[in-house]
């Protein structure tokens, strides 16, 4: 039996990994070793660890690594302390094949762990492009540490092509997160509003906003004006809350002020997918900086108000308006979104993410590859370049 270790660390990737642990379960070839760390183990986010725990999934190690700081210091410290955490944990137990998502700096002190026991790394959401965020060089870094690699384009393929990997490596499955939406059930807005003390009459924007890591000195102020472009649409919000990145804990703060005094405005500090996913379905509109505005969003016809440059080089949809952040750019972006004739627009709009199964194709792959030399042992690509630009 093939004993496959996935590491999840936030809210954000365990609802894109729902699938693919679904299916390795039921796959009588393969077992599960579920290493659970970042966000999930801190009670300041919502110990989403419960979650994991209520859908059934045994944890195998829990690897605590966060301090209770957003500082650059903070964050690079604990990138060393998860570093520690997963070496320990792979000293006791090393999988046969890692798995590990995107681009969170917890995820990758995970495969840089990884890297002198000599395990195999696969690599899911690799390719992709996030100019406004550190998170670009840690993906990055993660697919050169990386063995095999699932994109969710053909663009970002190529990319990976470009940064000296064997095409053999690289198989384009889409976005697996998305493998959810046809196979959850929806709440409706009754339940929505009982399950999570809710009020959506009428329907709201959703608001999901992170800290722009790569501009982390500006956050107060991004922040404050995407807060007062919301006062003057006079428009009910629903919040998620942001990432533990730097300056992320004084956002939260910020919008728990913000929403203390007006009653159009909520938060939620964990949906999980069903609840994510049922409110996306309803909301007028969603507005912010979040991948799930690029990926999910289009599957719902839901236009997503882009804010800044956290999201700049990503492949996107129809739905996507970007703007930049002053409070007048977003309120445009805003009254945009909300026209019908733009949503109606979108009903027809296809997903470029979207394949339909890609959990099935992640998981076939993580079974049926060769567990040998050629797989460890990674050469550089080189592209054949049959003109060069001598300058």
């Amino acid at each position: 039996m093939r004993i496959l270790g996935v590491v999840t660390v936030a809210r954000s990737d365990y609802g894109i990994y729902l699938p693919i642990l679904r299916k390795i379960q039921a796959d009588p070839e393969l077992s599960l070793h579920l290493i659970v760390s970042g966000m999930h183990l801190s009670p300041e986010f919502g110990l989403t660890v419960r979650a994991i725990e209520s859908d059934g999934f045994p944890i195998s190690e829990r690897v605590e690594m966060l301090l209770s700081s957003d500082s650059p210091e903070g964050i690079a410290k604990s990138i060393g302390l998860g570093t520690i955490g997963f070496a320990q944990a792979f000293g006791r137990f090393c999988p046969d094949i890692l798995v590990v998502l995107g681009d969170r700096f917890e995820m990758y002190a995970a495969a840089v762990a990884a890297l002198p026991f000599k395990i195999p790394i696969a690599h899911i959401h690799g390719g992709e492009i996030t100019l406004g965020a550190m998170d670009d060089a840690l993906r990055h870094s993660m697919t050169k540490l990386s063995h095999l690699h699932f994109t969710s384009t053909r663009e970002y393929a190529r990319r990976l092509r470009q940064m000296g990997e064997e095409p053999w490596r690289i198989t384009v499955s889409g976005a697996p997160g998305l493998d959810n939406i046809p196979a959850i059930r929806l709440f409706s807005p009754e339940e929505l509003e009982s399950r999570y003390h809710l009020h959506l009459h009428p329907p709201p924007l959703l608001v999901t906003f992170h800290p722009v890591t790569l501009e982390y000195e500006r956050a107060d102020w991004q922040l404050g004006e995407l807060l007062a472009a919301l006062e003057e649409c006079d428009i009910p919000v629903i919040f998620t809350m942001p990432n533990a990145d730097t300056g992320g804990r004084l956002m939260m703060q910020k919008i728990e002020t913000f929403i203390r005094t007006r009653s159009w405005a909520q938060k939620v500090d964990n949906f999980g997918s069903q609840g994510y996913f049922s409110l996306m379905a309803i909301a007028m509109a969603m507005v912010g900086n979040s991948s799930s505005g690029i990926i999910e969003a289009p599957s719902f016809g839901l236009p997503f108000v882009n804010i800044g440059t956290r999201q700049i080089g990503r492949v996107k949809a129809a739905n996507v308006i970007d703007v930049g952040y002053e409070r007048t750019e977003i309120i445009k972006g805003i009254h945009q979104a909300l026209r019908p004739e733009f949503r109606a627009n979108l009903r027809r709009m296809s997903n470029p993410y979207s394949l339909g199964r890609a959990s099935e194709i992640i998981v076939s792959k993580l079974r049926d590859v060769t567990l040998d030399d050629r797989l460890l042992l990674k050469r550089f690509h080189d592209l054949d370049i049959t003109a060069v630009d001598e300058g």
